[in-house]
């Protein structure tokens, strides 16, 4: 897989560069050092896979990150920062991976293992079919834009399916769907997983029960104390 690097430190490029080095099957063929040298270099090497620094001068690695999900095809992207406040952002541009600075050798293995393709076609597939939940009515099969999903939530022996125009239920796992949707389901409760670009803030049950606002959804489901911490890191500003 040919991988282009872009961030604007040149020790974290080096670092990155040695590391994918150690991995069979991965081809760094250039490097970057803000967002416009990225989309040339994009432009005119095509690469597979882009690892992207979110903060930069000029254009950050969001906006980077938009601007490459138009191309034709588009390439992977593996957004790499020291802050983690950026989590939530960046999982509204869907990226295929996301990675903490300093990044360990095992960190990206398993990155790189959640990436699951090794050509372009497969990457182009994955980025341009929009991911779909199944389910049951009776005999018949059905399904869901997972970007219409408000949220999920384990019920007996099904999980039901809180989405705009309705409810279903099925027989798929939290934890199977979390695996298979890591980037776009966030935990917030042992029994609850929601849509992340959907999360807009928490509020106070009378109770003293914590709360997740979620867009356009009229429910706001409990968030448990062990998930308190994540979710208040997601929704810190930039």
């Amino acid at each position: 897989m040919r991988v282009l690097i872009v961030d604007d430190e040149p020790l974290a490029r080096s670092r990155l560069s040695r590391l994918l080095a150690q991995i069979p099957g991965y081809q760094v063929v250039a490097e970057a050092e803000n967002g416009a040298q990225a989309l040339q270099l994009c432009a005119d090497l095509t690469p597979d896979l882009v690892f992207l620094d979110i903060e930069m001068p000029g254009a950050n690695g969001l906006s980077v990150a938009a601007a490459l999900a138009r191309n034709q095809p588009p390439p992977a992207v593996i957004f790499v920062t020291a802050h983690p406040q950026h989590a939530l952002a960046a999982y509204q541009v869907a990226p295929a991976g996301y990675l903490l600075k300093p990044i360990g050798l095992e960190s990206l293995q398993q990155c790189l293992e959640r990436l699951g393709v090794s050509t372009r076609v497969h990457l182009e597939k994955q980025k341009q079919q929009a991911p779909r939940l199944s389910f049951r009515v009776g005999l018949e099969q059905r399904s869901i834009l997972l970007s219409e999903l408000f949220y999920l939530q384990a019920d007996d022996k099904y999980v039901r399916l809180v989405y705009q125009g309705g409810e279903a239920l099925t027989e798929t796992s939290l934890k199977q769907l979390q695996e298979k949707y890591p980037q776009q389901l966030v935990r917030i409760h042992r029994n609850t997983l929601v849509l992340a670009e959907r999360i807009c803030g928490i509020s106070r049950s009378a109770d003293g029960q914590h709360l997740l606002q979620l867009r356009d959804c009229p429910v706001q489901p409990e968030i448990s104390r062990r998930e308190l911490a994540q979710i208040r890191l997601l929704l810190q500003p930039d």
